[in-house]
């Protein structure tokens, strides 16, 4: 995944996770910022950003860096 920021995260056993500070940055999250996770039929499942809209997060991904963007 070229140009991608890659992380892991656990779930504990309340049902919660944390989600990295680098990739909070990237998305423009703070706390309150709610994440859709969606498992889409071609298996590769991602994660978006609920409560911003897609002109919020004009500039976030890089071309230079090779980042793509999904189109749901």
């Amino acid at each position: 995944m070229s140009g991608s920021i890659m992380s892991e995260s656990t779930i504990t056993g309340k049902g919660q996770t944390t989600v990295r500070a680098d990739i909070r940055q990237a998305i423009g999250a703070d706390a309150g910022t709610r994440l859709g996770l969606v498992s889409p039929l071609d298996g590769r499942p991602f994660v978006r950003v609920k409560n911003k809209s897609v002109l919020d997060m004009k500039g976030m991904a890089s071309k230079a860096a090779g980042a793509k963007l999904l189109k749901t």
